[in-house]
């Protein structure tokens, strides 16, 4: 065992550095971490007292740093001037937004480095606790296929290894105060992110609930002296922002799931994993679109929550809950291939159904491992390299089963994946009604193998 975990540090910590090394490679030959530039102009204008929702005032701190102006589509414009993130974002911001540009981007690459990986490595570390081999296969996947973190820079870098670190803290029970600190940070910045799984901790009950209540007491904190930060600088910042989010919103605009957003046309960089993605390839509406997404992942989450509320805690059902939720953060609403890294919480799970070596171990490994893999960037550029050598014209189903599994494919591996886990949750957590009117004991929790 200590001869596997030490051969599959080895390897994750190689991929990792592969996906940085390559990651800055691509930044140095023109992408210029535009989503960092994004908010980093935004957090000055406001450490110099200017709106950050206004996007000339954007576009004008933004040019002073190095930013080059946008020469390609006013969709490339929308992604630089118009801001959308909530005011904690600039709280996280705004001490690199006190450097120049030079040392700010280095600091906050090493940042999201250490943040990131080390939120992988807890993750690889959960699930070789019971399936070492599983465990570093799939960890090193998803190392080696993060290269968007490194080239974009987006909040979602930082935001989801939080996440990491406070799930292992919490439910390993050390450090557990980086673990409510980091819940609350990252919760305070993309609550879309980080929402269902900090609503796990409150609905386990116990000392996870406090756990919970403590970190959204933090965040509450920062929240609201961010928003008396902008509202002092900015008071109408709210209309700004709303304005904002109306015209990338827009049917064709940077954020729009359908088939004429900008992922049609970017499919890799801009891709977007929300369910919408793919009802939309069948009607383009969004009052559709966005009710189905809503119907279909609403229902899961309600099962769900029910079954949480039924079941008694351990760490391994609560590996299984956060297994089944997590693809349901990614699929409800709007999320990107970067926030898509979240499914390094599904590895333990997985590993603790491998480790029973029977058929839903085997399953798991299939449907963990195509989550992965069509979550990351190396991944889909092969597969949309293959596929297009293929042509299917028209507009009937063929044609529109061929354009999701094209460019939308990891929404479908998604929802096969939040289902999947959901199922097994159900099965081994049936409800102590039940088990006491059959006079049935508590199912022991799954036992890892060593």
């Amino acid at each position: 065992m200590e001869n596997w975990r030490r051969q599959g540090l080895i390897c994750l910590l190689l991929c990792a550095g592969i996906s940085i090394v390559w990651g800055t490679w691509i930044t140095r030959n023109g992408c210029a971490w535009i989503d960092f530039r994004t908010v980093y102009a935004g957090a000055r204008c406001l450490v110099h007292h200017h709106n950050p929702y206004n996007a000339g005032e954007v576009e004008r701190e933004y040019l002073s740093e190095g930013g080059q102006r946008p020469k390609t589509t006013h969709l490339t414009l929308q992604c630089v001037t118009l801001q959308v993130n909530l005011p904690a974002t600039y709280v996280l911001v705004a001490p690199f937004a006190a450097l120049s540009w030079g040392p700010a981007h280095i600091l906050w690459m090493l940042l999201t480095g250490v943040v990131f990986v080390s939120a992988i490595l807890l993750a690889w570390d959960a699930g070789a606790s019971s399936a070492p081999l599983a465990a570093t296969v799939l960890s090193c996947m998803l190392a080696l296929n993060c290269q968007i973190i490194f080239t974009q820079g987006n909040t979602a870098g930082i935001v989801v290894g939080l996440c990491g670190i406070a799930v292992w803290c919490l439910l390993k029970n050390r450090c557990v105060w980086v673990g409510v600190l980091c819940l609350a940070f990252s919760l305070a910045v993309k609550p879309h992110d980080t929402g269902l799984v900090w609503l796990y901790f409150l609905l386990a009950g116990g000392v996870h609930r406090k756990r919970a209540l403590q970190s959204a007491a933090i965040t509450a904190a920062i929240g609201l002296s961010s928003v008396l930060w902008v509202s002092h600088v900015a008071p109408h910042w709210m209309q700004d922002l709303n304005a904002n989010l109306s015209t990338i919103s827009a049917p064709g605009g940077v954020n729009d799931p359908g088939p004429n957003g900008v992922i049609t046309r970017e499919p890799v960089l801009y891709s977007i994993v929300d369910l919408q993605t793919v009802i939309s390839v069948f009607r383009d509406d969004p009052h559709f679109y966005n009710s189905v997404s809503y119907l279909l992942c609403g229902g899961l989450f309600l099962v769900w929550s029910i079954v949480i509320l039924r079941s008694r805690f351990s760490v391994s059902n609560a590996w299984l809950a956060l297994g089944a939720v997590v693809p349901l953060t990614l699929l409800i609403n709007y999320h990107r291939l970067w926030d898509a890294k979240l499914v390094m919480l599904v590895i333990p799970a997985c590993c603790l159904l491998w480790a029973e070596r029977g058929p839903a171990g085997k399953a798991a490994i299939a449907i963990t491992s195509i989550s992965v893999l069509l979550t990351g960037e190396i991944s889909l550029v092969t597969l949309q390299t293959v596929l297009g050598f293929f042509h299917v014209n028209g507009e009937g189903l063929v044609a529109r089963l061929f354009t999701i599994l094209s460019i939308r494919p990891a929404s479908i591996a998604l929802l096969a994946t939040g289902v999947f886990y959901l199922c097994i949750y159900m099965r081994r957590n049936p409800g102590r009604r039940e088990r006491m009117l059959h006079n049935q004991p508590e199912r022991e929790p799954i036992r890892a193998s060593s």
